[in-house]
């Protein structure tokens, strides 16, 4: 007891130490002891009880081509931007993937370096619209702010690493998946330090130099200085459990991708050519338009234009947008998934109210916009005012249908007294069909064109019939492309799934050849038939005939067509003659 007594009053290290030495004679090194201690160091690091082992976070396997096929479903031209963005980030992620997997020994390089990204552009672009669409297909988290709205540390204004914690909070306070994210920061021309200013300038040079460190990789702790809130937070987490919480985020593999408009960056990449040439060489340079120019940026514009050569040097990678034409406008709202047209079609959708638009109206739309020089912005504030009388007015009448033409834009007020005074149906009935179809075979022309990208993706044939499917739904619905091919995909393995059904429920094997898929497809599109009414048609329709012949001869097993779900009675005469026969 006393022996006992001594050995539980011993110092615990003691006790290590001495067990250490006896593992150590016995096994010759191989065996080791891991105590509560050094799990409890561990955990007063990171917060968390240490991992058994290294799991890979991100499942990364785009290539470069495949995101570029993904982007132009939804932007106009940019191919130089779509290149590059595709390229630097999937690589980059495809290296964290390959880290994961393989082990930090195998890839961690001494003076890691980030392709970070600068993108150049006039604004209403689609600089932010592309990075969101890139977020969203690789599915990681993803932080957007602008940088006006940040100051250096220790001034009045929002902390740069308060993006950093936001990043964590949109992975679901996943710190290793925080990690692996994108911050995106808008407007950082405006954080260019001014020529005309003498002296510290804490919303610009300051943001600059507070950015460098994240953008390279440093250790950001998700507890807020000098927060009372924080503070107590951790007091109660202390005395809870005796460990003191310093949960904090590595930004090595954070991906940071900056834009702006750069307003005055073509002057002073003009200034540097005229430098440089003497003559006839330097009107050529007042000729060139401000993109061209800006496709020859150096580090040294940047430098010139206010950016310290330290911050510069961490955003190796640079993309330079192109200026949209009054062409490339109309095109932006020809595509399916572009949200103009799309968000327009929910306003009006959440009233009940279905409208389509003409190719006329969208070509005129796009000659508007062009004229407000704001890009694709300008699209957006062109649809808005025309079309803002009939979202005000339609929904209180009984009109649930209607097309934009060229003539309704041209003169609104006239078409829209008409249109609600029921005096002209037939012609206003006639306009939407026209418009419906018109738009119909747009989509599905579009569709036939991508048909292997969508049937690869989503595993579904997309014959012609069948794109012609999605192309309704599309119309018929508010939404994207690629979620109508998912519901067409929903119905078709609800079918797949009655065939089970019935195999369960009536020890009978029947299967749907492909007219007749087709034909239950156009059920659920155009009727919105359920796989209840589906189901019991099929038990009442066949089941006495398909048991009759199993009785007779044994055969389980039964094919429909598309002939055979038309005309039941016919088809069960057929075959009870032809197999009892």
């Amino acid at each position: 007891m006393n022996k006992i007594k001594n050995t539980m009053s011993q110092d615990p290290k003691k006790i290590e130490k001495e067990l250490g030495e006896f593992l150590n004679q016995k096994f010759g090194g191989n065996v080791k002891i891991i105590t509560p201690s050094v799990l409890s160091a561990k955990e007063s690091i990171s917060g968390a009880p240490a991992s058994k082992g290294k799991k890979a976070l991100i499942n990364f396997n785009i290539k470069p081509q495949e995101l570029i096929a993904y982007l132009d479903q939804y932007v106009v031209r940019q191919a130089k931007a779509k290149s590059v963005l595709s390229t630097k980030i999937c690589t980059h992620f495809n290296r964290i993937r390959h880290s994961q997997t393989t082990g930090e020994g195998m890839s961690k390089i001494t003076g890691n370096i980030k392709s970070n990204i600068l993108m150049l552009g006039p604004t209403g672009i689609g600089k932010t619209y592309l990075i969101k669409l890139i977020a969203k297909k690789i599915g990681v988290p993803f932080v957007k702010a602008d940088a006006t709205k940040f100051s250096e540390t220790g001034y009045v204004g929002g902390d740069v690493e308060d993006l950093i914690r936001d990043l964590v909070k949109e992975a679901n306070d996943d710190i290793e998946l925080a990690e692996c994210g994108i911050v995106y920061i808008d407007e950082i021309d405006k954080i260019a330090a001014s020529p005309n200013v003498i002296g510290a300038q804490v919303s610009r040079t300051g943001v600059q130099r507070a950015l460098l460190k994240p953008m390279e990789e440093t250790e950001v702790d998700l507890k807020v200085p000098h927060d009372p809130v924080s503070m107590m937070q951790e007091l109660e987490a202390y005395q809870r459990t005796g460990k003191r919480n310093r949960r904090r985020v590595n930004t090595s593999n954070i991906l940071f991708i900056v834009s702006g408009a750069f307003s005055g960056l073509s002057d002073v990449i003009r200034t540097r050519l005229s430098k440089q040439n003497i003559g006839f060489g330097s009107k050529l340079v007042k000729s060139q338009k401000e993109n061209d120019l800006l496709q020859q940026t150096k580090t040294e514009d940047l430098v010139n234009f206010g950016f310290e050569s330290e911050f510069i040097g961490r955003i190796p990678v640079r993309c330079i947008l192109e200026p949209l034409s009054e062409d490339d406008l109309y095109a932006i709202l020809k595509m399916p998934n572009n949200p103009v047209i799309l968000s327009k079609r929910l306003d009006f959708s959440a009233y009940g109210i279905k409208i389509v638009f003409t190719d006329d109206a969208l070509k005129s739309l796009a000659k508007m916009a062009s004229v407000e020089n704001t890009g694709a912005r300008g699209l957006v504030s062109v649809v808005e005012e025309a079309l803002l009388d009939f979202e005000e007015t339609l929904p209180s009448q009984q009109v649930l249908k209607f097309a934009v033409t060229k003539e309704i834009l041209d003169n609104p007020k006239p078409h829209l007294e008409d249109l609600i005074s029921n005096r002209n149906p037939e012609k206003w009935n006639a306009l939407y069909e026209k418009a419906f179809l018109d738009n119909k075979a747009s989509i599905s022309s579009y569709i036939k064109d991508n048909w292997k990208t969508f049937s690869i993706r989503h595993g579904l044939t997309l014959s012609e019939i069948r794109c012609n499917m999605v192309a309704q739904y599309f119309c018929n619905t508010v939404m994207e492309v690629e979620d109508a091919v998912k519901k067409i995909k929903e119905f078709h393995d609800t079918i797949k799934e009655i065939e089970v059904e019935v195999s369960k429920s009536y020890n009978l094997n029947i299967v749907f050849e492909e007219d007749a898929i087709d034909f239950l497809l156009e059920q659920f599109i155009n009727h919105n038939a359920t796989s209840e009414e589906i189901l019991s048609k099929i038990y009442d329709s066949y089941y006495d005939g398909f048991n009759l012949v199993r009785e007779k001869t044994g055969k389980n097993r039964f094919f429909l067509s598309k002939n055979a779900l038309i005309d039941n009675e016919t088809y069960l005469n057929d075959l009870i003659r032809k197999e009892i026969k």
